[in-house]
C-alpha cells in the first residue's frame, strides 16, 4: 500500500506537518517522510519526535534549516536534490514557507530549475479561517505583527481600510497587547475571533468583537494562537475609530493630521473623526 505513494527522486518537497492532532498526517505524507534520504527540518527534535508519534523510522539524515542557516546551506541541500536524493523540508508544524523557513529554499531552488512538489495538508491560517465564521471569499495572511509598538501600529493603518478578513499570527503572552493595539487602529466594534490549540485536545475558540476579544485576554493565556479579524466594512461610525485617531496623536502627530490619516485608512469624514476625537477629549483647559 506504502508504494502507491512513492514519490520520485531528485525532487525538492514540501510537507505540511499536522498543526496538533498527529492524525492530521496524510498517508503520502508519512511514506514521503519515512522515505526521503534527507528530511531538513526548522527543528530536529520536533521532525524526529513527529516520526516517533506516527510511529516510523525514519530511513534518512535529518539536518537542521532555518532563519538563521537557510541561506547557507540552500545550494547544498539543492545539490543533493539534483544529485537525485529525496529531500523533504519540514517546519514545526503546517506549510513550510507560512511563517517558517524555506522561501530562499525554494527561490533558489526555482532559479536552479529543480523541481518543487507540495505534500499539502495541515495549515493554521486556513483552518483558522474555515472555522472563524467570517468571510473567507477574499482573505490576507499578515503572519505576526512587528513587535515595538511604533511599528505595530502604523502596520495595522496601512491594512485598516482593507476590506478582506484578516489572519494574524500572535504569541500567546502578546495577545492582550496585539489586541489592544487592534482595538486602537481598527475600532473595538470589529468582529474577530481568537483560534487557541487549533486541532489540539484543548482547542479553544473565542468569538466577538475586538473589544470583548481584548476583556477576555485580559489573564493568563496559553497555547498556539491565530487571530481572525473582519475587514474594513463600507462606512461606518467615526465613534468605532476615535482610539485610532488618538493613538496616532499620542505619537505627535497633530489631531487633525491624526485624523486625516485615519480618514484615508477607513473611508470616513475626516471633520466627522476629528469632532469624535474631541469629544473624547472633553474640554480642554
Amino acid at each position: 500500500m506504502a508504494e502507491e505513494y512513492a514519490q520520485p527522486a531528485g525532487v525538492l518537497y514540501l510537507a505540511a506537518t499536522p498543526i496538533g492532532d498527529v492524525g492530521d498526517a496524510s498517508s503520502r505524507f508519512v511514506t514521503v517522510f519515512r522515505q526521503a534520504d534527507i528530511v531538513a527540518a526548522e527543528d530536529t527534535r520536533r521532525a524526529k519526535a513527529l516520526a516517533a508519534r506516527l510511529e516510523i523510522t525514519l530511513q534518512g539524515k535529518v539536518i537542521a534549516l532555518h532563519d538563521h542557516n537557510e541561506g547557507d546551506k540552500a545550494d547544498a541541500l539543492l545539490d543533493r536534490v539534483e544529485e537525485g536524493q529525496r529531500v523533504v523540508l519540514v517546519s514545526d508544524a503546517g506549510m513550510p514557507t507560512v511563517s517558517d523557513p524555506g522561501y530562499r529554499l525554494v527561490k533558489r531552488a526555482v532559479e536552479r530549475g529543480i523541481p518543487v512538489s507540495a505534500l499539502p495538508g495541515p495549515s493554521a491560517p486556513v483552518t483558522a479561517l474555515a472555522v472563524s465564521g467570517l468571510p473567507s471569499d477574499r482573505f490576507a495572511f499578515e503572519g505576526f505583527l512587528p513587535r515595538k509598538e511604533g511599528e505595530a501600529l502604523r502596520y495595522l493603518e496601512g491594512i485598516a481600510a482593507m476590506p478582506h478578513t484578516l489572519i494574524f499570527f500572535e504569541s500567546p503572552k502578546r495577545l492582550h497587547e496585539t489586541l489592544s493595539r487592534m482595538v486602537s487602529v481598527l475600532g473595538g466594534a470589529r468582529q474577530a475571533v481568537v483560534c487557541r490549540e487549533l486541532t489540539k485536545t484543548y482547542e479553544d475558540i473565542w468569538r466577538g468583537t475586538l473589544s470583548d476579544l481584548l476583556e477576555r485576554s485580559s489573564g493568563e493565556v496559553l497555547g498556539e494562537i491565530t487571530i481572525v479579524v473582519e475587514g474594513a466594512r463600507s462606512g461606518g461610525d467615526a465613534a468605532d475609530y476615535v482610539e485610532a485617531v488618538l493613538a496616532l496623536a499620542n505619537e505627535g502627530a497633530r489631531l487633525k493630521d491624526a485624523a486625516g490619516q485615519v480618514a484615508q485608512a477607513t473611508g470616513l469624514r475626516k471633520n466627522e473623526l476629528f469632532k469624535a476625537a474631541l469629544e473624547r477629549l472633553g474640554p480642554q483647559k
